[in-house]
C-alpha cells in the first residue's frame, strides 16, 4: 500500500512539511552552504599556505646558506612539511661544518614535531650517529631504543654495533652487526660486511 494514495495527499503532505519545518530547513540550507563555502575557503587557504612555504623553501635552498636562515624559516613555517625538510638540510650542513650540537638540536626538533614514522626514524638514527661522533655513547643507545620502526631495524643494529666497538666491546659489536645483517642490512651496504669480516679476523679461533 502506498504511503500517499493520491497526488492531493502528497501535495498536502509537502505543504505541511514546509509549514512545520520551513524555518529549520532554510537554516539548514544556509548553514550547509556556509559550511561548503567555508570548506572551500579553508582548502584554498591551505593551498596558498603550502605554495607560500614551497616558494620560501626553494629560496632558502637556492640561497645556499640553509643553516644560517633555518631557525627563522622553521619558526615561520613550523606547521608545514617544509620546516622538517629545512631541519634535515640544516642538520646535514651543521655536521659538515662540525657543528654537532646544532645538528643534534635540529634532529631532536624533527623527532619531537614530526608524525611520519619514516621521517621520525630517519631523524632518530641520524641523531644517534651525531651522538656517536660526540662520543655520547649512552645517549646514542638511549636514542636508538626509541626507534620502533621495523624498517630501520638493520640501521639501528649497525649503529649499536658501532657504539659497542667504540666502547671496546668487540663481541657485542659483532652480535649487533650480525643482527643488522640478518635484518637485511647487507643489501647495498658492503661496509657492514667489512665490519663483520674485521671482527671475525680479530676474534680468536675456536
Amino acid at each position: 500500500m502506498d504511503i500517499y494514495s493520491t497526488e492531493e495527499q502528497q501535495a498536502e503532505a509537502i505543504k505541511r512539511f514546509f509549514r512545520e519545518n520551513g524555518v529549520s530547513l532554510a537554516l539548514g540550507i544556509v548553514i550547509g552552504l556556509g559550511g561548503l563555502y567555508g570548506w572551500k575557503a579553508y582548502n584554498q587557504n591551505q593551498i596558498t599556505t603550502a605554495e607560500s612555504a614551497s616558494d620560501a623553501y626553494t629560496k632558502l635552498v637556492e640561497n645556499g646558506e640553509v643553516l644560517g636562515a633555518a631557525d627563522t624559516f622553521i619558526a615561520e613555517n613550523k606547521d608545514s612539511n617544509y620546516s622538517v625538510l629545512a631541519s634535515f638540510v640544516a642538520a646535514k650542513e651543521a655536521v659538515e661544518q662540525g657543528q654537532l650540537d646544532v645538528a643534534s638540536e635540529k634532529l631532536s626538533w624533527i623527532i619531537a614535531n614530526v608524525d611520519n614514522a619514516d621521517l621520525k626514524a630517519t631523524a632518530t638514527t641520524r641523531l644517534a650517529r651525531v651522538q656517536v661522533a660526540q662520543k655520547q655513547y649512552d645517549e646514542a643507545l638511549a636514542t636508538l631504543d626509541k626507534a620502533q620502526n621495523e624498517a630501520y631495524k638493520a640501521a639501528v643494529a649497525e649503529i649499536k654495533g658501532d657504539i659497542h666497538l667504540a666502547q671496546g666491546n668487540a663481541e657485542q659489536a659483532r652480535v649487533a652487526y650480525q643482527t643488522a645483517a640478518d635484518a637485511g642490512g647487507l643489501e647495498n651496504n658492503p661496509l657492514l660486511q667489512i665490519k663483520l669480516d674485521d671482527l671475525a679476523v680479530s676474534s680468536p679461533a675456536a
